[in-house]
């Protein structure tokens, strides 16, 4: 019941993914080879959620890991969770995208999207009731952000109807990978823009700064960054896997957290996040959690909520914790930090509260916002993009693969709206006495710019 399909593109998509197993199989008991070895019937209750039984009791991991070039999926079968997964759930082409956008949506992706939709297509007709499809990708190189676009556009007409939410990889202010990466990332969030329905933004440089700073990792390397990422993936489902007094799905947070269908790039956060030589110092209570999921410093992408207000959250609750002395703390913080929150959205934290802690922690918290200064991110995109493109500077290696230019004005139109949209809402007061109609009858209410919207979305 209520399974979700994991789709990981490109070399990022698949070395998170690969961490999200490592961390599932592990909170639900399973070993390397895919056979539960746990004592708690609770573990395997809800398993299906992530996996399909095969004969024997084997676990086999409900995933479609899809490259361009087979370095990555290679080591994933080299690895310790190598035999887990099915072999033809792992699908690469031999050429990679070169960073290039256009190679994984027009060419060398599209080459390869048959075979991909087609075990994708096995997976869903084998589910009892399909919840909805997480991607994991990164926007700044070729696959994960052409091929991880494509993919959202054929899954959105194929399934129309399930929850689609992605794990995106924004590039950082301070490292660039390349080049080119500012016209990749804009083509993918013009796609994500209109066929996600959340997407939880990180960055590794905000990740970096959690590892250095907080977690007090001298020098961290990817899978530390990774680990990160797993853990806010598999906290955001929790309450799917693991019984809980208050429960939340993919669906219920969405119709929480996506106050407009655009608006729908939300910030994480995790809690508690201490360095291994503090951990046994302190006893982490609720209101610990609460204090340290909304901090800036505990944020995975590099946008500080400060700097915006927050539309909505969510606060997950796991381990063995008082629903009311949850929904009290996160009111009292609500309260006291008023001018952070939009006031024409009351109560706008959703709470879910599960009974099981992640592995070695007594109670942990994951947080999710829907800020307006998520805008500084797209800002700073748009902003790196428009200075490259003016001059039309490496324009011909997206051309020559069949891309029109109109498309690079469309997609860099769209996310300047985005940009505005947030502003928008942002500076809007309860009572801006704006006229919207509704039903044929005018009212004066709290509407904000409808009729300057509806004409954008037009």
């Amino acid at each position: 019941m209520r399974e979700i399909l994991t789709l990981q593109i490109g070399q990022c998509g698949n070395q998170i993914g690969l961490e999200f197993w490592k961390n599932i199989v592990q909170e639900h008991g399973i070993d390397n080879e895919g056979f539960y070895r746990g004592s708690n019937p609770v573990q395997t209750e809800r398993a299906n959620v992530y996996f399909t039984e095969a004969p024997g009791g084997r676990h086999v991991p409900r995933v479609v890991a899809v490259d361009l070039e087979p370095g990555v999926l290679d080591g994933i079968r080299a690895s310790s969770l190598g035999n887990l997964f099915r072999p033809e759930s792992m699908l690469c082409a031999q050429s990679g995208a070169g960073n290039n956008w256009a190679k994984g949506f027009y060419t060398e992706g599209a080459e390869l999207l048959d075979s991909v939709l087609d075990i994708v297509r096995h997976d869903v007709e084998a589910c009892d009731l399909l919840s909805g499809f997480q991607i994991c990708h990164s926007i700044g190189g070729g696959t994960g952000s052409g091929l991880g676009s494509l993919m959202l556009q054929k899954i959105r007409e194929e399934y129309p109807d399930r929850m689609l939410s992605t794990f995106t990889v924004m590039p950082s202010a301070a490292v660039s990978d390349t080049v080119v990466e500012p016209y990749n990332s804009v083509l993918a969030l013009h796609h994500l823009i209109e066929n996600a329905d959340m997407t939880f933004c990180l960055d590794n440089e905000a990740l970096s700064n959690i590892c250095i700073d907080v977690l007090k990792i001298k020098s961290p390397v990817h899978k530390d960054l990774n680990t990160l990422v797993a853990k806010v993936m598999s906290g955001v489902t929790t309450s799917l896997r693991f019984p809980g007094q208050l429960n939340a799905d993919m669906r219920k947070l969405a119709v929480n957290m996506v106050p407009f269908p655009r608006l729908h790039f939300l910030m994480s956060g995790l809690a508690p996040l201490t360095s291994a030589a503090t951990v046994g110092y302190r006893q982490v209570t609720v209101p610990d959690l609460c204090q340290q999921m909304y901090g800036p410093q505990n944020m995975l992408v590099n946008c500080d909520p400060r700097h915006g207000r927050y539309l909505t959250c969510a606060a997950m609750f796991r381990g063995r914790v008082s629903v009311k002395e949850c929904e009290d703390t996160v009111l009292a913080y609500a309260d006291k930090h008023s001018s952070a929150f939009i006031e024409w959205i009351p109560n706008s934290t959703q709470i879910a509260v599960c009974d099981v802690p992640p592995a070695g922690m007594d109670i942990a918290a994951t947080f999710l916002g829907n800020n307006t200064a998520i805008q500084e991110s797209f800002r700073r995109i748009s902003d790196q993009f428009s200075r490259i493109f003016r001059r039309k500077a490496f324009i011909h290696w997206f051309t020559d693969e069949g891309m029109d230019e109109m498309e690079f004005t469309e997609a860099e139109s769209n996310i300047n709206d985005l940009v505005n949209e947030y502003q928008q809402y942002q500076d809007a007061a309860v009572d801006d006495g704006m006229l919207y109609e509704d039903e044929g009858a005018a009212y004066e209410g709290d509407a904000v710019g409808y009729a300057e919207q509806d004409a954008a979305v037009e």
